[in-house]
């Protein structure tokens, strides 16, 4: 099967007054800010398309395992109707966009922190490296897949709703 090259993207945009981050891929780079809802693009990168789909997949599970931990640690997260919310620092998205993306590059240590990456969905790699159970390259990668989980925002979600103040 041909891989044809495509551009893995970051950008910004809004959709119905709602600010988001958005990763994808395009075929041309000038087609990026083609959508409507996008506004500026952050990072592109020239890769085949099955790379950019692995990558992408890297990206989400890690996305998705940082807000089932901070949903965990019941902060408040406003997930946009599309793309990533604006609660994530742009640099937060970035040092992971970058990550998976030069980490691809090096099949061993690809397959090693997507495996870390994977198992972080279940538990703490932070347990794991402070345990003594990893070493060398292991425990380096590990550490730098830990630090693509540790944003932590400063609002934190209220247990409970305030009473309508005309009952």
């Amino acid at each position: 099967m041909f891989n044809s090259s495509q551009f893995l993207f970051l950008a910004s945009g809004v959709k119905n007054d709602e600010g988001f981050w958005f990763i994808g891929v395009k075929n041309s780079d000038e087609n990026i800010l083609d959508d409507k809802y996008l506004l500026d693009c952050h990072r592109k990168e020239l890769i085949g398309n099955e790379s950019a789909k692995d990558i992408i997949s890297a990206i989400n599970l890690n996305l998705n395992n940082l807000f089932n931990e901070l949903e965990k640690h019941k902060y408040l997260i406003y997930q946009p109707s599309l793309g990533i919310s604006f609660n994530i620092p742009l640099n937060f998205i970035e040092n992971i966009f970058d990550f998976w993306l030069y980490t691809y590059k090096d099949k061993e240590a690809w397959e090693t922190c997507l495996g870390l990456l994977k198992m972080r969905k279940r538990i703490s790699l932070s347990k794991i490296i402070n345990s003594g159970s990893l070493k060398g390259k292991s425990k380096k990668w590990a550490i730098k897949v830990e630090t693509l989980h540790s944003y932590n925002p400063r609002l934190l979600k209220s247990n409970h709703l305030n009473e309508p103040m005309w009952n």
